[in-house]
């Protein structure tokens, strides 16, 4: 099977592609937008207490981990209602499962939230 040769044009259709799919979940997921304003007020925070370059690397990592379990829960969320409409246990524990991995993400963060801000704002 021959290779296909690289294409900038190809590279740049692929950002594309990308930027359309987040616009789409915007405009409909609502948890979105509940981690939108988390990412907001973490970054805020961050910025108004001057954090150092490793504590914001970890809040960086902690909200990419969030917002990718976010993404991945709702892709999987809308192959199950492809796959089918009506109430199947094994779509229920896919889509169950999924939710609480974004779950433990989003307690992951908080923790990391914690670790980060709770020294910072008791010294001020």
């Amino acid at each position: 099977m021959e290779q296909e040769r690289f294409s900038l044009q190809k590279r740049l259709k692929s950002f594309q592609y990308a930027a359309s799919g987040l616009r789409l979940i915007f405009k409909t997921d609502h948890n979105v937008w509940l981690h939108l304003v988390a990412t907001v007020l973490v970054i805020t925070l961050a910025l108004s207490l001057k954090v150092s370059a490793t504590d914001a690397a970890l809040l960086a990592l902690a909200l990419g981990i969030v917002w990718i379990a976010e993404l991945f829960n709702t892709c999987l969320e809308k192959v199950m209602d492809f796959i089918s409409k009506e109430t199947h246990p094994t779509i229920k524990w896919i889509k169950d499962v999924s939710a609480g991995a974004v779950l433990i993400a989003a307690i992951t963060a908080v923790i990391i939230g914690c670790f980060v801000f709770i020294p910072k704002i008791m010294y001020i």
